[in-house]
């Protein structure tokens, strides 16, 4: 993909996603939520996000990779919590880089993985290591 595509698309999504669909989607009973301390304003950021349980493990996939402000978010701190079917589980993130993205779509959920495919410009698998 071309740099100013790719540039474009990042920041028609960021506009996109923060001042419109995550506000919205936040509220939506049933949604999955990531949150995470922000990096910079030390303030806990909610994030809606697709993935699922496996385990003891979350499993997700970043559409912009560390691009993304919840996964730099991690970087700094990599301590969060995610909310699926309503409850609050404490965990531990760690983006894999290594893992193949795309084939881990095809295990998550599947309208989110398609979202996360049309618009993704660097995919990131994110697995979060659940401790309670």
């Amino acid at each position: 993909m071309a740099t100013a595509t790719k540039s474009w698309r990042l920041r028609f999504d960021h506009f996109f996603h923060r001042r419109l669909a995550n506000p919205i989607a936040s509220r939506v009973p049933g949604q999955i939520l990531l949150e995470t301390l922000g990096r910079k304003s030390g303030q806990l950021r909610q994030t809606p996000v697709g993935g699922k349980i496996d385990g003891k493990h979350f499993w997700m996939v970043s559409d912009h990779g560390d691009q993304s402000d919840y996964v730099r978010n991690i970087k700094a701190n990599p301590s969060v919590r995610v909310r699926v079917g309503g409850i609050w589980h404490n965990g531990v993130a760690h983006p894999m880089p290594e893992d193949d993205a795309l084939a881990r779509l095809k295990t998550l959920p599947r309208m989110n993985s398609a979202v996360v495919r049309a618009l993704g410009t660097n995919l990131l698998t994110v697995r979060i290591d659940l401790t309670n």
